[in-house]
């Protein structure tokens, strides 16, 4: 069974464009595992862009399902998704004026200073999760620093499933088929769609979970949530 995690940071991003309360991210975040959700994703960023440090311990006593918080491992993070006790934090190696994740690590390059982040998110009893690139060599990085899961960066392959949907999917599928050998569990995310998310779930059976939320959270601005939430999980069978 792949779950469906959904990304909230999108609601958090319209709450902030006005200032006060509306929407409501722990709205938000209680009625998508209501509608059937099986996890809830935020990234909280240094500049709280959307979601801001107050949401992260507003929405923990939320979570009926799984709190997954994505982010880059400064000391401020770790202490925040300890302290919160996240069950999975998925580590990106994102800059703090980036706009958005654009590639995985190079796990090789930061082995050392991944490994004892992961060894330290493990014994505070943390799942761990760290972006990669559709790369065996980086899989075999992840590997070596003893992560949990690994996160594929999806979006070359939502950029090409509408031109080569089977070149698309390729390197993933090699990507996935060396973690399952290395014994590690994979996740993906990053533009996955109602388009282009069944066909990977088909390609990839190891494939543990989706974190999805900007194409989700427009989708339900014609659809509605619920509905939206619903289709995505159609996806998922």
């Amino acid at each position: 069974m792949t779950r469906l995690s959904v990304n909230i940071n999108k609601i958090a991003t319209l709450r902030n464009s006005r200032g006060g309360k509306m929407p409501s991210v722990k709205d938000a975040a209680v009625n998508c595992q209501k509608f059937g959700a099986q996890g809830i994703t935020i990234h909280p960023r240094p500049d709280e862009r959307h979601i801001t440090r107050k949401d992260v311990y507003e929405i923990k006593p939320l979570i009926t399902t799984e709190f997954n918080i994505e982010g880059y491992p400064s000391e401020d993070f770790l202490k925040m998704v300890i302290e919160v006790q996240a069950d999975q934090v998925t580590l990106v190696p994102d800059t703090d004026a980036q706009l958005t994740s654009d590639h995985g690590w190079d796990t090789w390059k930061h082995l050392g200073f991944l490994k004892d982040v992961i060894a330290r998110l493990q014994e505070a009893g943390i799942r761990t999760s760290i972006f990669v690139d559709p790369d065996e060599k980086a899989v075999e990085g992840a590997a070596e620093i003893k992560t949990d899961r690994i996160e594929l960066y999806t979006e070359p392959y939502a950029t090409l499933y509408p031109i080569d949907h089977v070149k698309a999917i390729e390197p993933f599928v090699r990507a996935a088929k060396m973690a399952e050998n290395l014994g590690i569990d994979v996740n993906a995310g990053h533009d996955l769609s109602l388009e282009n998310l069944n066909y990977m779930y088909h390609k990839i059976p190891n494939l543990k979970e989706v974190s999805i939320g900007h194409a989700l959270i427009a989708d339900a601005l014609y659809l509605g949530l619920e509905t939206t939430i619903q289709k995505y999980l159609d996806c998922l069978k």
